[in-house]
């Protein structure tokens, strides 16, 4: 915990009015629910535990780091165990259909358990629950969720638990908006030597297949001082690299700032810096200078393509074609020649071709991508694609789907190989999982490297011999 901001817990007084103003009213509901915390507690003669589910993307892990340092600063324990669970909140995505589906289901196994456990409180939040028509759902048939919050005052839970803590009614707060940005709240990261940094929210771009700017709202820079100073405090608790987080992080200030990345890259102590996800239509000649002329921001570009197609390209409102991306791509490679460059491609977009198709393919061979991720389009209710005509039949998109793939991961392999035989500096992160005898980490640039290791070398950056590319990762030596 931030010593700062537990000396300004410990100094509130909860005999005073509640504060009105930010982080000042947080943590006042923090130091309230820490007391009914330690009383429940003592009571049960055991600690109380929580469950933090996040579904979908960097951003949501992100607020579930937030998330899951609000309950363990009021005196909860991390735990994965849904069933036994004293407090179980759902952090959702609402990208595509699937995943609220799946989010209903785990609900579904809840209530059950709830029955059960009527001490038990579960919370939803999340992108889901800016669509109206989920939160009507969860109203009528959901009674049992406790606490129902959106994307826009995660930083709110301490508050809306007291709520519930306090009350007998669902507590339900969703947000239409805000130009509230508070971080300086409680955190728990996955990994301490490594940290997301949310430099921007929303999105202005409305790609006709994407749900996020209905739910995650306009694009909200946060200052450039706020954000040195978070990054400060992180390398001063361990941190070694930074991933900036945005949905469209080079609209940053309208585009990431290479002045700010410059000023990042001045921090002492901190030693990589990473950003996602850029569109292509934003992406400045300054930034790449910035990529190159900085040895702190890694070499590697993650640059959405979606679909290689200019016709589709501009029926998804993606604002750029086929010949603008690979030209990009050239620029890229011309100005930093080792660069790693990732992406996303849908497969059976509504009116998609063969030729739409090969086209993809042909951005495949000539970007040559380390990787892809890679997606079949999934209707989503609330967009404009939804309702366009040459919905592509399912046997179509699984024949291209696997073409996609069988070409991404030749072209890939070919490409990644030219590491093989060099010494690379490599992050380490954590135990391999298929043996403990090995560790893995990744180079500067995203690629993942398995080699003989212990747990004492997580959090370091350690200099590895490339032994044998395996595809999409490397096996590798320890350097002594």
């Amino acid at each position: 915990m931030d010593t700062t901001i537990e000396n300004m817990i410990n100094s509130i007084d909860l005999s005073a009015p509640v504060p009105e103003y930010e982080p000042m009213r947080q943590y006042y509901y923090l130091k309230a629910c820490r007391k009914i915390v330690k009383e429940k507690s003592e009571a049960l003669n055991r600690p109380l535990t929580a469950v933090v589910s996040t579904f979908g993307c960097q951003m949501n892990a992100r607020d579930s780091e937030k998330l899951l340092g609000i309950l363990k600063d009021i005196g909860y324990q991390e735990s994965d165990d849904e069933e036994n669970a004293d407090f179980v909140i759902y952090n959702t995505c609402t990208v595509r259909e699937n995943a609220n589906l799946r989010v209903y289901g785990r609900l579904g196994q809840l209530k059950k358990v709830k029955r059960a456990n009527g001490e038990m409180i579960i919370a939803m939040c999340g992108c889901m629950m800016q669509e109206p028509e989920v939160v009507e759902k969860i109203k009528t048939s959901y009674k049992f969720v406790d606490i129902v919050f959106g994307t826009f005052n995660i930083f709110k839970l301490a508050e809306l638990m007291y709520m519930c803590f306090t009350g007998d009614e669902q507590v339900i707060d969703i947000w239409d908006s805000t130009k509230e940005v508070v971080e300086e709240l409680p955190t728990s990261r996955k990994y301490p030597f490594k940290s997301g940094v949310n430099i921007m929210f929303g999105c202005n771009n409305f790609c006709t297949y994407c749900i996020v700017p209905y739910v995650r709202g306009r694009e909200k820079s946060r200052e450039p001082k706020e954000i040195i100073r978070e990054i400060e405090r992180l390398v001063s608790d361990g941190v070694k690299e930074v991933m900036l987080l945005g949905q469209n992080v080079n609209s940053y200030g309208k585009t990431l700032d290479d002045k700010l990345l410059r000023e990042i890259a001045k921090i002492d102590g901190l030693e990589r810096i990473r950003f996602m996800t850029p569109h292509p239509k934003d992406l400045s000649d300054e930034l790449i200078e910035a990529i190159r002329d900085n040895s702190k921001i890694c070499n590697h570009i993650h640059l959405p393509l979606q679909s290689g197609s200019s016709r589709l390209l501009k029926l998804m409102n993606r604002q750029y074609t086929k010949e603008h991306y690979l030209e990009l791509v050239d620029k890229i490679r011309n100005t930093i020649p080792d660069i790693s460059i990732t992406t996303d491609i849908i497969v059976g977009f509504p009116g998609e071709t063969e030729e739409d198709f090969e086209d993809t393919l042909d951005v495949v061979r000539k970007a040559k991508y380390d990787s892809a991720y890679t997606f079949i389009y999934s209707k989503r209710t609330g967009t404009p694609a939804a309702k366009m005509d040459g919905q592509v039949s399912e046997d179509i998109v699984k024949d291209r789907f696997n073409r996609l793939l069988a070409t991404v991961s030749e072209v890939s392999h070919e490409h990644i190989k030219r590491y093989e035989g060099m010494d690379m500096d490599v992050l380490v992160e954590d135990i391999d999982d298929h043996d403990n005898t090995f560790v893995t980490g990744r180079m500067t640039n995203n690629i993942l490297v398995h080699f003989k290791g212990d747990k004492e070398l997580i959090g370091s950056i350690v200099n590895v011999h490339l032994d044998e590319c395996k595809g999409f990762y490397y096996m590798g030596t320890k350097n002594d």
